[in-house]
């Protein structure tokens, strides 16, 4: 596979093709930085990327170019925002669209300390009049689809009524796509570890969603790690986003590409590697760090035959003064040798 040139920022467009939410993965701090999903577009060509959760502080008061640079090669690829505020939301909605972004999609399902005392996140499910407020500032400034991620229920607030309610409240704005976490989330008591673990999956809440609000675009996630779920889920609803599954075993993406979305994956782990070095190249050359970029490939050979050996030998040697893309290449022929 080829990669993509290197472009400047400013060469940066939407894609011209409407946005496919049959397969999505998921925003995840720490994880989906742009160098991941430079490596994840090289296994896919067709899954609609997510940004880390990105605050509307960060992006209007900080180093707006470090949170929002993506390649182009990354489209189709969404921004995911965290705020509460209207009008703050609209000025970073209106900043990523016309930084090239696909999708704005705003998070109500983050249920961390630090996002309940910003008054965002899985609290903002207790103020759907406040998301509707925020979702329709935010759609009237762009052309670009602004939707929901969202949990099924809040703390005590986790009937079906309650959901509904919520779902109602903010699809009367006009949005249309809502991503949801099929669990509540309980803001105390529980970390947000925890919080993707114990309270219960209720898929059946989502299909119902899609059930009742057929006009909607119902994107089911949560606790989904294999190809035939995906499948699955696709029968009653939109599409589906995949998390932590896609980041310790990234290839997974080369399945689901060519098994659900009829696409054509890199030809190899290889293929995709070969691609993700010379990236890797161009990034060190403006002083990127390599084991920033490294870590995302460490899942890549999950499953296979030398895995372990793959992930330490980068895991010894990527962090090391002066690394470069020729530890990638150490570590494949050592793993060879090894499988």
């Amino acid at each position: 596979m080829t990669p993509a040139p290197a472009h400047n920022q400013a060469d940066l467009s939407v894609s011209d093709a409407p946005l496919d939410w049959r397969f999505s993965v998921a925003p995840m701090m720490d994880r989906t930085d742009r160098h991941d999903r430079y490596l994840l577009r090289q296994i896919s060509p067709s899954a609609l990327l997510y940004t880390e959760m990105v605050t509307t502080g960060a992006i209007l008061h900080g180093d707006t170019d470090r949170f929002l640079k993506f390649d182009p090669a990354e489209h189709p690829v969404a921004l995911q925002l965290g705020g509460s505020n209207p009008d703050d939301l609209a000025r970073c909605t209106e900043i990523a669209a016309t930084r090239g972004y696909d999708e704005v999609n705003l998070n109500v399902g983050c249920p961390s300390d630090r996002v309940q005392n910003a008054q965002f996140g899985a609290c903002l499910m207790n103020h759907p009049d406040l998301v509707a407020s925020c979702i329709e500032r935010m759609t009237r400034v762009v052309d670009i689809p602004v939707t929901v991620k969202t949990r099924i229920g809040v703390d005590d607030r986790d009937s079906w009524e309650d959901f509904q309610g919520f779902v109602e409240t903010v699809a009367a704005t006009g949005c249309s796509v809502f991503i949801i976490h099929a669990r509540k989330a309980w803001l105390q008591g529980l970390s947000p570890k925890q919080n993707r673990e114990i309270p219960p999956l209720s898929y059946e809440t989502v299909y119902r969603l899609k059930q009742e609000y057929p006009e909607l675009t119902v994107v089911i996630n949560g606790g989904i790690t294999e190809t035939s779920a995906v499948e699955d889920h696709l029968d009653h609803v939109d599409g589906v986003m995949i998390g932590r599954a896609a980041y310790e075993n990234p290839w997974l993406l080369a399945d689901i590409e060519e098994t659900v979305l009829a696409g054509a994956p890199a030809a190899s782990r290889e293929a995709a590697l070969d691609a993700y070095m010379d990236y890797i190249d161009r990034q060190l050359a403006q002083d990127v760090p390599f084991y920033a970029m490294a870590r995302h490939a460490l899942g890549l050979f999950q499953g296979q035959r030398g895995a372990r050996a793959w992930r330490r030998y980068i895991s010894e040697n990527g962090p090391r003064r002066g690394a470069g893309s020729d530890v990638l290449r150490e570590a494949a022929a050592n793993t060879r040798e090894t499988g």
